[in-house]
């Protein structure tokens, strides 16, 4: 990848640092398994529902085995307003009889065990192995770092897998996890897909704003 970034990658972490010295995940959760049903749901659908939603699914769900022993329906019931909830509960059911018959009931904690998981991919591998493991492997790369990391130049690519690489190679990897949560935060808070803040952005000065049309 040709690096189009106007910064050193130490001058953008410190600033995100200072920015967002807190930044983390934003699902709730207090287990792995609580995590990556909470991830699961998190597709097309943003955390404060998800949230919403597990406050009570997590009072009723404390196994793989519970969400097997109940009906599809009442599963799909419990999770609707999370949208794809047909789809969200099938790939919730078939991770937890995997992690029955191939993981003694447990979360795995490789990526390549994780990706065995139906509606498993590497963005939902990542979630967990950083946030319940303190395991790192990669970055979750979702709307926001899509769009900011290619703002920022540190990436030409739209595939989030080559994206996951470009910023692998541009970032040093104990900061992968930091990184991953103050560039999600970022997207979330300044640099909106439509009239991103860039007069309030901490980054102004120093990113070069690629495919930017409006700068509020």
């Amino acid at each position: 990848m040709a690096m189009k970034s106007t910064f050193s990658v130490p001058q953008l972490l410190r600033r995100l640092r200072d920015t967002y010295p807190d930044a983390h995940c934003e699902l709730h959760f207090q287990s792995p398994l609580q995590l990556l049903i909470a991830t699961i749901l998190s597709a097309q659908c943003t955390d404060v529902r998800v949230n919403e939603v597990t406050q009570n699914l997590f009072q009723k769900y404390f196994s793989p085995q519970d969400y097997l022993d109940v009906p599809l329906e009442q599963l799909e019931n419990d999770i609707r307003s999370t949208g794809f909830y047909r789809n969200k509960a099938r790939n919730i059911r078939g991770a937890c009889r995997t992690m029955i018959e191939e993981f003694d009931g447990e979360v795995p904690r490789q990526m390549d065990q994780l990706l065995r998981l139906p509606g498993v991919a590497r963005k939902t591998a990542n979630v967990v192995l950083g946030n319940a493991f303190h395991r790192p492997c990669g970055f979750v790369v979702d709307t926001h770092v899509k769009r900011v990391s290619f703002r920022l130049g540190l990436t030409d690519n739209t595939d989030p897998v080559k994206i996951e690489r470009d910023l692998m190679a541009a970032i040093p990897p104990d900061a992968w996890l930091f990184a991953g949560h103050a560039i999600i935060w970022h997207g979330r808070r300044v640099c909106f897909a439509r009239n991103p803040h860039c007069s309030e952005c901490v980054l102004k000065d120093i990113c070069p704003k690629r495919g930017v049309t409006s700068k509020k």
